[in-house]
């Protein structure tokens, strides 16, 4: 696919958002982690978003679901924004569950949270048109949303749609941004030439955790990677906003990082995230989810090269 390049800007303010972990131990939830996890990636400066593919939404009971929103705001205080996920669980066969959305975002929007709308076989198994109208009918029922574009390799019920849907998308007032997760740069690229001609002031958070120097040409960020070090990123972002040379160094360093934990099967990254956390002393067990995708304890000493090498480029 042929890619019109947007143009690069150096030394912008960087909006950073990051997925948190939610971390497991003895099968459980380790609740007192995760306020160390949440707290963390808010000190940095960072946004947090709960109930993402990082937090395990898609295998979380619906009562899990709930736990991690009210715990989040509990946690953060009344005016701290955060972003979570409104996940519907359904089927291939399946058409658009507008209920089940609307109660979803409902719940995140009590809690005066951002609702990011997750794909699913309804929203995502038919035809661009059908999408967005979808979108619009979720519009109709909230003042502000976050669309989600996601590839089938991270989920089989992702979907990347048209260029020309993605430009109509920016017709629907209330959704202000979309994460976009192809993993492929120029889908993206092409995203911030529409975004630049139309409207300008909508969010293009960058998913792409196999290229998160995406912030060059305009992008923010909502990453699972981050999760992993939200400080680390937090500092990439100031030496980016300042020019800092460097940010290449320290970015590098972190891709490195990314290139690894988001290797085939991708899915698994979360519990590479989940290792490095251990690693560096922030979780009390390295284990993830007992239904998700696992990496080999043999993985842990070349995070541990990947980790000193990050520590060197943060205090550089």
């Amino acid at each position: 696919m042929n890619a019109t390049l947007p143009r690069e800007q150096p030394g912008r303010t960087v909006k950073g958002h990051s997925a948190v972990l939610l971390p497991i131990l003895g099968g459980q939830v380790d609740w007192q982690s995760f306020e160390r996890l949440l707290v963390a990636t808010v000190e940095s400066g960072i946004i947090p978003a709960v109930n993402m593919d990082t937090g395990y939404v898609q295998i979380l009971t619906p009562e899990t679901v709930q736990l991690v929103l009210t715990r989040t705001r509990e946690i953060l205080g009344p005016d701290q924004p955060f972003v979570a996920g409104a996940f519907v669980d359904d089927r291939p066969e399946d058409d658009f569950n507008a209920d089940a959305y609307h109660r979803h975002i409902d719940a995140i929007s009590r809690e005066h949270a951002l609702p990011i709308v997750f794909p699913s076989w309804g929203l995502c198994g038919h035809n661009d048109d059908e999408w967005l109208n979808s979108m619009t009918r979720i519009g109709a029922v909230c003042d502000r949303f976050l669309a989600f574009e996601l590839s089938t390799t991270f989920v089989s019920y992702g979907r990347i749609v048209s260029l020309a849907a993605y430009e109509s998308l920016l017709g629907i007032r209330q959704c202000i941004g979309a994460k976009h997760s192809s993993l492929e740069r120029h889908a993206e690229w092409n995203r911030l030439v529409v975004r630049d001609r139309v409207r300008h002031e909508f969010i293009v958070l960058t998913g792409n955790d196999l290229a998160i120097d995406m912030i060059r040409w305009g992008s923010d960020y909502l990453l699972g990677l981050s999760a992993a070090w939200p400080e680390a990123f937090a500092q990439r972002d100031k030496w980016f906003a300042s020019c800092d040379p460097r940010w290449n160094t320290l970015n590098d360093a972190l891709q490195a990082f990314g290139d690894f934990a988001f290797r085939f099967p991708v899915p698994a990254y979360k519990h590479s995230i989940a290792q490095t956390l251990f690693l560096r002393r922030r979780i009390a067990s390295p284990c993830s989810h007992p239904h998700s995708s696992r990496r080999p304890d043999s993985d842990f000493p070349i995070l541990k090269l990947l980790l000193d090498r990050i520590e060197r480029a943060v205090h550089a």
